[in-house]
């Protein structure tokens, strides 16, 4: 069985789906461990680069799964069908590289996502206020950064996860997360404000960003709720 690391363990954990597509699969590791825990019936592998498309498709006949987990080049969520999949997983990408392939093919992005982006995941936490999902779970691993996983779900409404919390500081960090205060995202608060404070000054990006991390310091020091 592949070794995952801490950032695709937490994303493993918050996959369980009949059919289920990893975006960018690279060693295609992880869904070749949701395959074989049962965590998913079938899978489709999505690799764009020749290289890490040769070595998903040697590492999912190694491991006896062809014939439930198909390997497709393509580029994001274009080799999809629409409706084909109950829910799509991106590990290791920029939120931004994450963005562009939700909005290229907007009928093709299923109702359950697992995102890990390797930086802020704000922007696609604004993104899925946008599009009608919530944050059903959120995980922040440990590795060479602290690597947030979110776990986000189609539903109506607005999405209970930010009632009461600082809009700014739940976007930005997590409203999840920030109800869980866990060591790790408090460790990442105090070192955004160690790292802004001697940036900041009236009208640069640095002081908003320093507001917003204190905000989310309160919060979890009990004074902002």
């Amino acid at each position: 069985m592949p070794n995952l690391d801490a950032r695709l363990q937490a994303a493993l954990h918050l996959i369980q789906a009949e059919t289920h597509a990893d975006i960018g699969s690279d060693h295609a590791h992880l869904p070749i461990r949701l395959a074989q825990l049962g965590r998913i019936t079938r899978g489709v592998i999505v690799e764009v680069n020749p290289g890490p498309l040769e070595h998903a498709r040697v590492n999912v006949t190694r491991a006896g799964l062809t014939d439930r987990l198909e390997v497709r080049a393509g580029n994001g969520l274009a080799p999809l069908a629409p409706g084909e999949v109950q829910s799509a997983s991106m590990t290791g990408m920029g939120a931004q590289t994450m963005l562009g392939i939700l909005t290229r093919t907007t009928d093709r992005v299923p109702d359950a996502l697992v995102l890990q982006p390797n930086d802020s995941p704000e922007p696609l936490r604004r993104w899925a206020q946008e599009r009608g999902y919530h944050v059903a779970a959120e995980v922040l691993a440990p590795g060479f950064w602290r690597y947030p996983v979110l776990r986000l779900e189609r539903q109506s409404g607005p999405d209970p996860a930010y009632a009461g919390l600082p809009e700014a500081a739940a976007l930005r960090y997590g409203p999840l997360l920030l109800r869980e205060g866990s060591g790790l995202l408090r460790e990442q608060v105090a070192a955004d404000i160690a790292r802004l404070t001697p940036l900041a000054a009236p009208g640069r990006a640095a002081e908003h960003d320093l507001h917003v991390a204190q905000s989310a310091a309160a919060w979890l020091s009990g004074s902002g709720k």
